[in-house]
């Protein structure tokens, strides 16, 4: 059943019918983003529930009832990306991400079995073949990238062509005929918002979600904490102290602009972070707007648990696979977590212990938990702080979608500690 839905450039159109449940829709194709910081692999990867007074429904309609946005050519190049077989090879391989979705998915097959499901950038489409397995009546399997084609094949060679069609194009273009039960995606960019991938879930669950349907994972939570790391400031700087017997500190200010310009992923440890993490954001995935991803802002107020140099910020976040509440008052709110302790700064949006972690899975990338192919997003100071146990380290960080492309993410930090300012704006891309 192939079925071109769109002129290849992202608009729509007609077509024919070919077979294998297979359908061709617009927004992938050929190009290269320079600079282009791929999601995945080696840094060189890629509603309304009816009723209530939910003061997002208007806002959620008017969005539903705009028309697409055109494909670019950032659109065009970021989907090539995504064509890549290593991207989709680390994201599979990485067992935390990929045996949480599995086992979030079986453990919601009462809401599944019998159900439709729409999974939104299917990749190799191996969450699709989960939903598949978890009894789900239909699956429509929905990628922008030219990885479709072999997400076909995979699911032709388990004999699932007739649950699971492959929809080869733009959630924006492609076309369903069913309302869908539930939406899964494996949607999260470094740092959670990174990519604006988040903004495609939202226009699936705008166009086809029914009211009251489930979408996993269900919440995310940005956090962010400050961070000692001396040995990752020694190996890319202290290193030009000495370089064979050879003094080569004129190179330090440089070094630290390559090391310390844009943000950096990397893993580090529980032992790095120097206070109790700061939510940035929580998301609802079924209330959040299209609108409140384009600026994310926040102040923060830390007390360091110990004496150290003081390198940057470390971001990370968590999702979480829950039934969502219907008609919740706050969509910033974090889910329930008992108190920190009492010499700790408690400020409600600290990030605390879960009063009850069996309530809901979730997938996390915090430091002190197992690592994953995201790791942690970095932030570092050209020079270190040195801060004294308790003291206060307060600011504010807005992240913005970037006018030139908003897959990009700009980074503005305002940060004070012992009566000293800084400002550090960085761009991931």
């Amino acid at each position: 059943m192939f079925q071109p839905t769109s002129d290849g450039n992202g608009g729509s159109g007609g077509g024919g019918t070919l077979g294998n449940g297979y359908h061709q829709g617009g927004g992938s194709g050929g190009g290269h983003l320079t600079g282009h910081r791929l999601r995945r692999g080696s840094r060189g990867r890629s509603r309304d529930h009816g009723g209530g007074s939910n003061p997002r429904v208007s806002q959620q309609q008017q969005e539903k009832e705009k028309a697409p946005p055109p494909c670019t050519d950032f659109d065009v190049a970021y989907f090539h990306s995504y064509a890549h077989l290593g991207i989709h090879e680390e994201m599979i391989k990485d067992r935390v991400r990929t045996e949480t979705y599995r086992n979030a998915i079986f453990q919601h097959r009462d809401r599944i079995m019998e159900k439709v499901v729409v999974d939104v950038a299917c990749g190799t489409g191996i969450l699709s073949i989960f939903c598949a397995q978890a009894g789900a009546r239909r699956v429509y399997a929905v990628d922008a990238s030219d990885i479709a084609v072999q997400a076909n094949e995979v699911i032709k060679a388990n004999n699932l062509s007739d649950t699971i069609i492959v929809l080869h194009g733009r959630v924006e273009d492609v076309e369903i005929e069913d309302k869908v039960d539930v939406i899964v995606s494996e949607w999260m960019g470094y740092m959670l918002l990174y990519e604006s991938m988040l903004g495609s879930v939202i226009t699936a669950r705008d166009r086809w979600l029914k009211p009251g349907g489930l979408i996993l994972p269900s919440y995310a939570t940005l956090y962010m904490a400050p961070i000692s790391h001396p040995d990752r400031y020694g190996e890319s700087i202290d290193f030009w102290r000495n370089v064979y017997g050879i003094d080569m500190s004129v190179m330090m200010p440089l070094a630290k602009q390559c090391a310390f310009e844009e943000p950096s992923v990397e893993t580090i440890s529980g032992e790095n972070v120097l206070t109790w993490p700061h939510v940035v954001k929580h998301v609802d995935c079924c209330t959040i707007t299209i609108h409140e991803l384009e600026t994310v802002s926040t102040r923060f107020k830390f007390k360091s648990m110990m004496r150290a140099p003081f390198h940057g910020f470390v971001f990370w976040f968590d999702v979480e696979f829950g039934v969502p509440a219907i008609n919740s008052p706050d969509n910033n709110a974090p889910p329930a977590f008992v108190e920190a302790p009492d010499n700790q700064v408690t400020d409600t949006s600290q990030r605390k212990k879960r009063a009850n972690p069996n309530e809901a899975l979730v997938l996390s990338t915090a430091p002190e938990e197992p690592p994953t192919h995201w790791q942690q997003t970095l932030i570092y100071f050209y020079d270190p702080i040195e801060v004294e146990q308790d003291q206060l380290i307060e600011g504010s960080v807005t992240l913005t979608q970037s006018k030139e492309n908003p897959r990009f993410m700009n980074i503005h930090l305002e940060y004070a500690s012992g009566g000293r300012s800084f400002v550090k704006e960085s761009v991931m891309r």
